[in-house]
Order: C-alpha cells, then structure tokens, then sequence
C-alpha cells in the first residue's frame, strides 16, 4: 500500500507541473529554522549542461550539509516557461530562503520573480541574464553570477575564423531567441566573423534543440551548399548540426563550434569533428550561485553581479 501511494504521488507532481523538486537534505518537510534552504531552478534537464550543473549543486550541498538545505529543480524542455514559472511558485509556497535561477526567459520569468522577492526571498541569477528593463519596470534588482556569454562566443567564433578563408560563407544557429545569452552568444559569433571578413549567409533558431538542429541545419545546407562553418550557441547545437553534415555527405567539408563543452561533444572536439567550443564551467556555475545566495542571506547587502570564466575548448585542450 505504502508503494502504490508513492507511486501515486508522484504521479500527480509530474501531472501538476510536469517536474518535481528533489530535496537533497532528508530533511523534514518544514525547513530547518537554524540553517536556510536553497532552491535550485534549472531549465532542461533533458540538456547534459543543467544535469552537470545540478551535480554540481549536489556535491557542493554534501560538502556543507549544515550549512544550509538544497533543494533542485529542473523542468522538461527549454521552452516550457509556464512550468518553470510553476516551480518558482512553488518555492515561493514552500518558504525557501534563496532562490538560484537559471531562467528559461529573460523576460517571462520576471513576474513570477518578483513575487519571490515580495515574499522576502533572496534571488540570484545564473547562466542566462534577466532583462533589465523588465526588472526595473517591476522595481526589483536580482545580481547575475556567470560568464561574459559574448566574450565566450567571440573567443570561439574567432578561433573558427583563424581557420577559414576571409568571404567564405557561414550560418549561425541561435538558441530561444528571447534568451539573453542567445542574443549574446548570436552577437559575440557576429563580431568573430565580421572581424575575420566571413558573409554570414543564414540566422536561424533552434530552440537550444538537437533535433531541431538537424531539421535547420539541413535546411541551410541546401540553401548554400558552399557553406564552410556552422556556429552553433549551444553544444546541443551543434551536435544536431553534425548530424546534418554527415547525412549531407559534407563530413570534413563543413567546420563546427559550440558553446558549454558536454561530455557528449568532448569527442568529437578531440577528434576535429567540431573544431571547438566554451566551457563555462557549468559544475561550478551553480555553485557560485549558490555561495552568493548564502552570502547575501548571511550580510543582507545589497546584490552586484560577479563574472565566473569562460574558456575555450579545442582538441589540443582536452589532449
């Protein structure tokens, strides 16, 4: 009995908000009065990225078990807003302390947020940037923890552009367009190639989506079938962006760059498959954002932003 009523709770978490928060602490329901609990608010947990960063998270928490309750969060897909919007809910229903976010929208999640924020919540920002302008518009600051993702971008797209002939022909695959580090990472590609004297012929989004990668990439591989180099802004990316080569009979005729350093893409780096990518460090991003949380609970100071590194990935780096 005690197992079908498990069975059936569970299955009414994943129905009420497609995901579920997972408390790292064996902790009783109510939280610890003497030490504050962290809600990590991830996007996809389908994305390799979000489950090293929650590793991450968890080793950290088991290092200072005392120091404070971790709870994480992850949700389905990259573009579900409204259940990321749910789990922040929740967190707010729970009570927690801090609130790490790594937000599926610059814009969306604002609302939701400030709703945290009235319920005296501490936030902070990781990976992709909040708007600015719609936090001021709901009167909140909220401190970003995280890489330069255009200073990333450009690092890798000219590290391309050393390899290629100026005038050559290349497309960019965007992540979720409304995403802050999509038109970052978009920008910092740009730059890369118009300091190179590279044409970009085709823009395109992908939803941070591998199978989506595939469909566009395809796509553009038609459209300019003398194209020389895809810049994907995510390692998911870019591996649908392989996909599309081999199946086009274009192996080694079309370079590739990424952006996060997955295990999955490591070998493909290695052996020149895609000619490099970014590592932001996505075990540690968390982790950063997690200290500040606790840090700010600790001294109630006012929030700044702190940068995390970002470092580029090529075969003779992981050689």
């Amino acid at each position: 009995m005690q197992i079908l009523l498990r069975a059936l709770l569970i299955a009414a978490c994943f129905a009420t908000i497609g995901g579920c928060s997972e408390r790292t602490d064996n902790a009783p329901t109510e939280p610890d009065a003497k030490r504050p609990t962290v809600a990590l608010v991830m996007k996809s947990l389908a994305n390799e990225f979000f489950v090293t960063m929650a590793d991450g998270a968890r080793a950290h928490h088991a290092s200072r078990p005392d120091d404070y309750d971790l709870i994480v969060n992850g949700i389905k897909n990259e573009t579900d807003l409204a259940q990321q919007v749910a789990l922040i809910d929740q967190m707010i229903a729970s009570r927690v302390d801090a609130i790490v976010i790594a937000p599926a929208d610059s814009k969306a999640m604002v609302p939701a947020l400030a709703r945290a924020a009235a319920a005296g919540i501490v936030i902070v920002n990781i990976d992709n940037r909040l708007d600015e302008e719609i936090l001021g518009d709901y009167g909140i600051s909220i401190s970003f923890v995280g890489p330069d993702n255009f200073q990333g971008a450009e690092m890798v797209g000219s590290y391309l552009a050393e390899r290629l002939d100026p005038g050559q022909k290349v497309a960019i695959l965007e992540g979720v367009p409304t995403a802050y580090n999509s038109q970052q990472r978009t920008a910092g590609f740009e730059k890369a190639m118009r300091d190179g004297g590279l044409n970009i012929v085709a823009r395109q989004s992908a939803q941070w989506d591998q199978t989506a990668a595939v469909t566009v990439a395809s796509g553009m591989l038609v459209q300019h079938p003398d194209l020389a180099a895809i810049l994907c802004a995510n390692d998911n990316m870019a591996l649908g962006a392989v996909a599309a080569i081999n199946q086009a009979g274009k192996a080694g005729d079309v370079a590739v760059i990424g952006f996060d350093n997955i295990s999955a893409v490591q070998s493909l780096v290695r052996d020149g498959t895609i000619l490099a990518t970014a590592n932001q460090h996505a075990d540690l991003l968390a982790v950063y954002g997690i200290e500040y949380a606790l840090e700010l609970i600790h001294s109630n100071v006012a929030p700044a932003d702190r940068a995390t590194p970002v470092d580029l990935i090529t075969a003779d780096a992981l050689n």
